[in-house]
């Protein structure tokens, strides 16, 4: 068979694909994750009992737009390492921003507050608990960003599982901040990024295993 023949024979078959799959694929997988997310929520810690109320507050709006902006430029990071032909992102920079802004509204709220009542707005009422149960909620939402990367040719498999692990994190955190009553910046700065952080450093860890292809 020439050589000709042959690649027509094996394209004949084959089916358009759509430009936007690999987009589509991973905020499958994302929405996927965070339903489950949201369903191991709901029964292990239920929703704040003040939710309508308080998602009108300032201090709800504070932890969501932190959370939903790191989950934003995590999951743009995610599908830019997603292509075996990654190189280094040059923008990765923007995601401290959401960051450094938190921290400033932290110290403008530390500036407000009399020194006796640092500790209090730092600790909160569930320190302890927070930033455990934000890594438990990521688990689902990792897995599912997993489930789309199985289709996908990732490279950069340490980078991948990092911006992986980052964007569940951001996502069990807003999922989150549906049941946690804490208010102070300084808090979301601390716990929330804590356990946004260790998602994201376990991402890294099992990436090159589980991302191997």
């Amino acid at each position: 068979m020439r050589s000709e023949d042959l690649i027509q024979s094996l394209s004949a078959d084959t089916r358009a694909i759509s430009p936007h799959a690999l987009q589509q694929r991973v905020l499958l997988g994302l929405l996927g994750g965070g339903i489950a997310a949201l369903a191991l929520m709901v029964p292990w810690m239920g929703f704040r009992p003040d939710l309508p109320g308080a998602m009108m507050t300032t201090a709800f709006v504070m932890k969501w737009a932190y959370t939903i902006s790191l989950g934003v430029l995590a999951l743009v990071a995610t599908l830019h390492v997603a292509r075996p032909d990654a190189g280094p992102m040059r923008l990765a920079w923007l995601i401290v921003v959401p960051f450094v802004l938190l921290a400033i509204t932290s110290a403008v709220e530390l500036i407000d507050t009399p020194v006796d009542g640092w500790m209090p707005m730092w600790l909160g009422h569930s320190w302890r608990e927070c930033s455990a149960r934000v890594a438990v909620l990521s688990l689902p939402v990792f897995g599912g960003l997993l489930w789309a990367f199985r289709t996908l040719a990732p490279t950069r498999l340490v980078s991948a599982g990092a911006a992986a692990g980052l964007a569940s994190g951001a996502c069990a955190a807003t999922i989150y901040g549906l049941h946690c009553p804490e208010v102070s910046a300084t808090f979301v700065l601390t716990w929330y990024s804590l356990g946004m952080v260790v998602a994201a450093g376990v991402g890294a860890l099992v990436g090159p295993r589980l991302l191997r292809w």
